[in-house]
């Protein structure tokens, strides 16, 4: 086993794993796997050359300051780097990253500004733009713009490429991408034109990204929104050559985030987001081949990073990505169902103690009371102010002397208007099946459940 000095030494010669539970048609489908570089993401190809060119060019100087937009993984990688080299990591963030992300950059050394997800390029708080004004603004900083940096792309003609040329003995059909920043697509076509003209490129695009009707059509409209993090745009990315790509696949977040559920289970790679984007089209574009291909694609992160949202059941549900039958009735407002195990509850003889150690792990304000299967009260966040009033000591009293007791019950066949009302009065509504606890309903509730019947 080779013995290395260097985090920075880690990066690229990742494996490449050829998929054999998955429907490939005629095809051989090969997935290189980039969650397997030290800071979790192909990103951190491209973070090592966009520094160690910045260093070589003399615009970074020891102990500088980077700053740079990015949508989590690219940050990552210039963190890793960063924390090596003793720099200084300013990065601006769209507010839509998972919060795994977040804590990972900011473990790191990074400081993240998050910014708005819901705006586009030219408005003040695109994450880009705001970068660039940050870097203008502050003496001495290095803006790494990693979006027209040169050596984003020539990170992967010098590295990913050849990798995947010997690994493969230059036997390559096609090469399934996304685009972010245009760096893969660009560096990957610029190699592969030389050594391989007959590798065709495939673009994997978000639904609601423009990228694809520009491969398309020559011309985009409106762009839409999605959830996928790190790939597709609302803009053409100078780096990306998207002249070259050879067919688009428009991805569904819903699609996209059950791929990458199914590599985990059949396969067991824990990927990301976008690699279930760049795996459904992969698989979409292996069966319509009427001859054996050599297709490869991408594992561009890891899923260690979305576990609180793509692998979490209650968060897919309540984007309306996972369906649960719907019965008709005031059940279909439960967002936790108590018979599914999601419900987090409380015991009278619970300790005040207990109950905010629970709130503050679930990340929820309010916790039913049940005893014997039967909803006696509910606790929140103001009944333990109200109870602990500063003193410590007081976190050691029972639930039963804190909770409030008017609990507001409707059994599942009720109607809507008499649930309005309940929640017109600012309660919490507990929903029963002939007295048997099935789980809350708060206004929050019923509006995502309102907007995920308008999804379907």
């Amino acid at each position: 086993m080779s013995l290395f000095h260097s985090v920075s030494d880690l990066i690229g010669h990742t494996p490449l794993l050829q998929l054999h539970k998955l429907d490939t048609g005629p095809c051989s489908l090969f997935l290189k796997l980039e969650n397997q570089n030290p800071g979790g993401s192909i990103k951190d190809r491209v973070a090592l050359s966009m520094i160690n060119e910045a260093e070589r060019q003399g615009k970074l100087a020891p102990g500088g300051t980077i700053i740079e937009a990015t949508a989590g993984n690219t940050g990552l990688g210039l963190a890793l780097i960063a924390a090596q080299k003793n720099y200084r990591l300013i990065l601006v963030v769209p507010d839509k990253m998972s919060r795994e992300k977040i804590f990972h950059l900011r473990a790191l050394g990074a400081t993240v500004l998050l910014t708005r997800s819901d705006v586009n390029k030219g408005h003040p708080a695109y994450y880009q733009d705001y970068a660039r004004r940050l870097a203008d603004e502050t003496p001495g900083a290095f803006y790494i713009d990693q979006f027209n940096n040169d050596a984003n792309p020539l990170a992967h003609a010098t590295s990913t490429a050849p990798e995947l040329y010997q690994q493969l003995e230059g036997d390559i059909d096609a090469i399934v991408v996304g685009v972010g920043s245009g760096g893969t697509l660009g560096g990957l076509q610029a190699w592969f034109a030389e050594h391989s003209p007959k590798t065709e490129f495939i673009l994997a695009d978000p639904a609601g990204s423009i990228l694809a009707d520009q491969v398309d059509t020559g011309r985009y409209g409106e762009t839409g929104s999605w959830l996928v993090e790190g790939i597709g745009e609302d803009f053409i990315p100078p780096l990306a050559r998207l002249e070259g790509v050879h067919t688009a696949y428009r991805v569904s977040d819903c699609e996209a985030f059950q791929t990458a559920r199914q590599l985990l289970q059949v396969e067991g790679v824990l990927a990301g987001s976008s690699t279930g984007t760049l795996l459904s089209a992969a698989l979409r574009y292996c069966r319509t081949q009427s001859r054996p291909k050599r297709v490869v694609t991408f594992a561009c992160d890891s899923g260690n990073k979305y576990l609180s949202k793509m692998f979490n059941d209650d968060w897919m549900r309540q984007q309306g990505l996972i369906a649960r039958p719907e019965q008709g009735d005031l059940s279909d407002f439960i967002a936790l169902r108590h018979d599914e195990g999601a419900t987090v509850t409380a015991a009278p003889d619970d300790t005040l103690a207990a109950v905010f150690t629970r709130m503050r792990l679930y990340d929820i304000s309010q916790l039913p009371v049940l005893e014997d299967g039967r909803v006696v009260g509910i606790v929140d966040e103001w009944d333990l102010i109200r109870h602990v009033q500063g003193d410590r000591q007081r976190f050691s009293l029972p639930v039963s002397e804190a909770m409030s007791r008017h609990v507001e019950t409707l059994d599942k066949h009720a109607p809507e208007s008499e649930l309005q009302a309940i929640l017109d009065r600012g309660l919490v509504a507990v929903i029963a099946d002939n007295a048997r606890f099935l789980g809350l309903v708060t206004r929050s509730d019923v509006l995502t459940a309102w907007r995920n019947r308008v999804a379907q």
